[in-house]
């Protein structure tokens, strides 16, 4: 029998059942291990680690345990053991490469941010309509004209597609890119998107964010 990773067998029997909820805190864990690896810290226990988070660690222990058996009782957490099983697990642990639609100023933003490269995504492309635009280079990307979308994308071995463009066209420009065989979109656009099973899309409007945190101030 093949040798699998330790929680290689868990992670494949859970993958369509674990909720978006813990995949968004694995990469939380995965953050805070990174800013104890650089502080030379080897060892951190579940309740260290809840403690940075805000939460508790029967949490964490729960959220890892999708995943299968990780650490050992009375010690904790091998730092960077767990990060790196974690980055197997979110399938960052080798170069992931997006390419962003819509070069305005989010997408300028998006382009300039150099976080990106360090957690393992590449940015080469972006995509605009507007002849100004095109040719230019921001951050690590080429920008190049819309209408050769499917050619680059294919080209270029994009998997994830980062949408900044306005309401209208968004709809045809997921299309076009779930015709290229993009299953995953960041979309920044305040629409909702129609994609078929197997097309994982996340939702980022800063607005609706925003009007959350007003609720809280006093």
């Amino acid at each position: 029998m093949e040798d699998r990773p330790q929680g290689q067998a868990a992670e494949d029997g859970a993958a369509r059942r674990i909720p978006k909820a813990v995949i968004k805190r694995l990469s939380l864990y995965s953050r805070v291990l990174q800013n104890l690896e650089m502080k030379n810290i080897t060892k951190v226990s579940s309740k260290e680690l809840s403690e940075h988070l805000g939460q508790n660690p029967a949490q964490v222990r729960k959220d890892l345990a999708y995943f299968g058996q990780f650490g050992t009782p009375g010690v904790g957490y091998y730092v960077a053991e767990l990060r790196a099983q974690i980055k197997r697990i979110l399938r960052t642990d080798r170069e992931v490469r997006a390419a962003v639609v819509g070069v305005g100023n989010l997408g300028q933003a998006l382009l300039a941010y150099t976080g990106f490269a360090r957690e393992g995504f590449r940015i080469p492309i972006a995509f605009d309509t507007d002849p100004l635009k095109v040719g230019r280079t921001i951050g690590s990307a080429q920008v190049l004209p819309v209408e050769e979308l499917e050619e680059r994308i294919r080209q270029y071995g994009i998997e994830i597609i980062i949408l900044a463009v306005p309401s209208e066209p968004a709809q045809a420009i997921a299309d076009r890119v779930i015709r290229c065989g993009i299953t995953a979109i960041l979309n920044f656009v305040p629409t909702r998107l129609v994609v078929p099973p197997g097309v994982k899309v996340h939702y980022v409007d800063l607005t609706i964010e925003l009007e959350s945190l007003a609720y809280y101030l006093k």
